[in-house]
């Protein structure tokens, strides 16, 4: 495995204070040579060469804006990053990259995936990033931005084969009923890949999650069916304390008593009027009850 790179602070000196010096050694420095010139004297190659000094320096001027890092080469030896926003003067035979530390967005495609049942569904996320290692990032990959991208559709399509679509007895969490258990899982296996990019992932979450076109039609009739059974049970349940309720009162305020057989009519008749989709049409009998 390749040595990674460590962001050091770059060895820099106030722009302001180094332009006053640059320029008093360019005038000065022509005025001493064309006095030497003048003279007859050799002292005037000197002004000359406090003059070209003056002038080589000129290059190593630079300005940081803010949220902005500058890392500096010499001779392709990392030298140092500087991240402070403001003027600077370093070695002007330093090779010097710009790149941002705004926090960025990216958005992935909408990916075709295989959940953890193997059902085809479809799946995409946003995930919130910035740089927080300048030399890593320039130094340990080829493109950070490229590279955040490919981990990121990696880490997605991985995230997605380990966690089923929907509710699943064989596991505990799934993509559509645990969205934050989901989010934070994605963060994590994002931090670990993209460490080695020098990049901070601040937030990551899915934007778009289905199933695939071939099965949504099927999928759906199951959720549908899922849900009805569910509604079944609920009614079931209630209609069945209600029907208890209706004999207990009735026999604890004496109204009227009922054999057995009774008992089992009256409890078949109330369950179809309380389970049944649509509304009833009593029969009212005049005579006696039996």
């Amino acid at each position: 495995m390749s040595r990674q790179t460590k962001e050091v602070k770059m060895a820099v000196a106030p722009g302001v204070i180094m332009l006053l010096l640059l320029l008093a050694m360019i005038v000065g420095g022509m005025a001493w040579f064309f006095w030497g010139i003048a003279r007859d004297n050799a002292l005037g190659l000197v002004g000359l060469l406090v003059t070209t000094l003056g002038i080589i320096g000129l290059p190593g001027l630079f300005i940081v804006q803010p949220n902005q890092a500058v890392v500096a080469t010499l001779f392709g030896r990392y030298v140092g990053s500087q991240r402070d926003n403001g003027w600077y003067w370093t070695n002007p035979f330093t090779s010097r990259k710009r790149l941002s530390l705004r926090i960025r967005n990216f958005n992935s495609e909408r990916l075709k995936v295989n959940d953890a049942d193997g059902n085809p569904i479809e799946i995409a996320a946003v995930v919130v990033w910035r740089i927080v290692d300048s030399a890593k990032a320039v130094f340990d990959v080829e493109d950070y931005s490229q590279f955040v991208a490919i981990q990121s559709e990696t880490a997605l399509r991985h995230l997605a084969s380990r966690y089923p679509y929907d509710n699943s007895p064989e596991f505990e969490l799934s993509l559509r009923g645990n969205a934050d258990e989901v989010a934070a899982a994605l963060q994590v296996e994002l931090e670990g890949r993209l460490t080695h990019a020098g990049v901070e992932v601040l937030e990551a979450r899915l934007t778009h999650l289905a199933y695939a076109p071939e099965i949504a039609g099927a999928m759906l009739q199951r959720q549908q069916a899922n849900a009805i059974i569910a509604a079944r049970q609920k009614i079931v349940e209630g209609a069945v304390g209600m029907v208890q309720m209706a004999l207990l009162q009735l026999s604890a305020q004496d109204i009227v008593q009922l054999d057995e057989e009774r008992k089992a009519q009256m409890v078949s008749n109330l369950l179809v009027v309380l389970t049944s989709e649509r509304g009833t049409q009593p029969v009212v009998n005049a005579g006696s009850l039996y």
